[in-house]
């Protein structure tokens, strides 16, 4: 039918959107692991087209667009304020508006991940930030021009790279606005927008029928020394799920609370993950979830509160916990790795400022029917593996390992899938900062699996010291000094067979 062919076509306009940004960008982060995401908009400002990109902007397209549309004018905006964008600082967004013969009919947007938006710490996700003002540089919703580009010049680490990959989410933006037109011009506005009405309501016939009731979970997140918990009750209904988070701790002085895009984008994954058959993602979908959190929360702070670990960590454990809550009344897979690992370097070398950022994959839960994926990136992170001759073509870094954590998935019927050791020296003088978790509960099992293995992080200093390191922390490195990474294994499924 002709709708449907309109909605593939929308869908595979915002897939070429990232094709373009993903080609044109400067850094590694993007042009090498993807981390970047692109979708399609309505004139109401609903979701009608994504990409398969990254999960955690994925959601939070919602969240953003709502609060970004009252500052659109007929130019084109960056924002990254996390309490409007509903990510993290560092997650720059921009969204143009899309005219057809004078009038407004769409809106396509992107956000990117840049590797340093400003602040004390190389990468911008910074472990000992307490407030937002320490993870980098706040751009409110602004038309895109030069003043921006000289905040930009004057306050990111590496503005030559940032410029750069700022230039390709513009390109993707501008490439998505002519071939909307393309589509207009072949079908009709109405016709389109018809189409776009029909696919969101088809997705709302799509939308699974699960048992109603009110299931409950609890998972936990390292802060500290302590656990602090993320508490779920999931009401399911024939027309609505519910995601409430009355009891989760409330927000701490530091960066690991979650602003409610990043919540709702976890919690979307999840439900999403769980619907066993393909359905288009767009606003049908979202509005078959609510999300209950009440402000000042780690799942819902009040500004300024730091939240760049929100969006890779917390992210992971609200995954989780949804997921858990699914298990009660569904086949879920037991627990991945439950952890980003965000490594974050920055130095000078050279005469040269770079700061440079990776997420290393871990192990995948076992399954139901068969055991987990061994080095993968599991949950709110879909990106690539940054090759090791990129890295070390680009930045002062050797690397010494990279291989399979044989043994650390958890043991079951089905076993998890492992994780990773990766482990380099550095080449000059740096300053490390990583940003991880489930290095003291490892990822739980389900129906009898036990938990994966714990990561960890272990530090070989040139002097012969060796050094355990906490899952957050920041650290001067010297040249000649040894760092390896081991991340979880995710958790088994089923009882062990003797």
């Amino acid at each position: 039918m002709k709708w449907e062919i309109i909605e593939k076509a929308t869908t595979f306009i915002a897939e070429e959107m990232g094709v373009l940004l993903k080609r044109a960008s400067l850094s590694p982060n993007i042009r090498e692991r993807m981390d970047h995401s692109c979708a399609i908009v309505d004139k109401q400002g609903r979701i009608v087209a994504q990409a398969e990109h990254i999960p955690v902007h994925l959601g939070s397209f919602k969240i953003a667009v709502k609060n970004v549309l009252p500052y659109v004018s007929s130019d084109t905006l960056i924002f990254n304020d996390p309490y409007i964008s509903g990510t993290h600082l560092n997650d720059i967004g921009v969204i143009t508006p899309v005219y057809y013969r004078g009038s407004l009919v769409a809106y396509v947007i992107n956000k990117a991940h840049h590797v340093d938006v400003g602040g004390p710490a190389p990468g911008s996700i910074n472990p000992n930030a307490s407030t937002l003002y320490e993870e980098g540089v706040i751009i409110p919703p602004l038309p895109l021009g030069r003043e921006v580009l000289e905040i930009i010049r004057e306050n990111f680490k590496t503005p030559e790279v940032s410029i750069g990959d700022l230039n390709a989410q513009v390109s993707a933006n501008k490439l998505a606005v002519k071939r909307l037109t393309e589509l207009f011009d072949k079908y009709g506005v109405e016709n389109v927008t018809d189409a776009w009405e029909r696919s969101i309501e088809h997705t709302r016939s799509l939308l699974p029928k699960w048992d109603e009731g009110t299931y409950e979970a609890e998972d936990y997140l390292e802060w500290k020394g302590s656990l602090v918990n993320i508490r779920l009750r999931l009401t399911v209904s024939d027309y609505k799920i519910i995601a409430d988070f009355s009891g989760t701790h409330p927000q701490v002085e530091g960066p690991i609370n979650a602003v409610l895009g990043v919540t709702y984008s976890s919690v979307s994954f999840a439900i999403r993950s769980a619907i066993n058959k393909e359905i288009p993602t767009n606003e049908g979908f979202y509005s078959f979830i609510e999300v209950k959190a009440d402000e000042g929360l780690l799942v819902n702070p009040k500004k300024p509160a730091a939240v760049g670990g929100g969006n890779v960590e917390t992210s992971q454990r609200i995954a989780d916990v949804t997921f858990l809550a699914l298990s009660k009344f569904l086949p879920v897979p037991a627990a991945g790795s439950g952890t980003m690992m965000n490594v974050m370097m920055g130095g000078v070398n050279k005469g040269r400022y770079w700061a440079y950022y990776e997420t290393i994959g871990g192990g995948s839960g076992a399954r139901p029917n068969s055991d987990g994926v061994s080095g993968v990136h599991v949950n709110m992170t879909n990106t690539m593996n940054t090759p090791i001759e990129v890295a070390e073509s680009s930045y002062p870094i050797l690397f010494t390992s990279y291989r399979v954590r044989e043994g650390s998935g958890g043991k079951g019927k089905f076993r998890g899938g492992d994780g990773l050791v990766r482990g380099f020296i550095a080449l000059d003088k740096l300053r490390l900062s990583i940003l991880a978790d489930r290095f003291v509960l490892g990822p739980w099992g389900l129906n009898g699996g036990e938990r994966g293995k714990t990561g960890c992080v272990i530090i070989k200093r040139k002097s012969g010291k060796i050094e355990v390191m906490p899952s957050k922390f920041s650290t001067e490195l010297e040249e000649g000094d040894e760092v390896i990474i081991e991340t979880p294994g995710g958790g088994g499924y089923g009882r062990p067979q003797s």
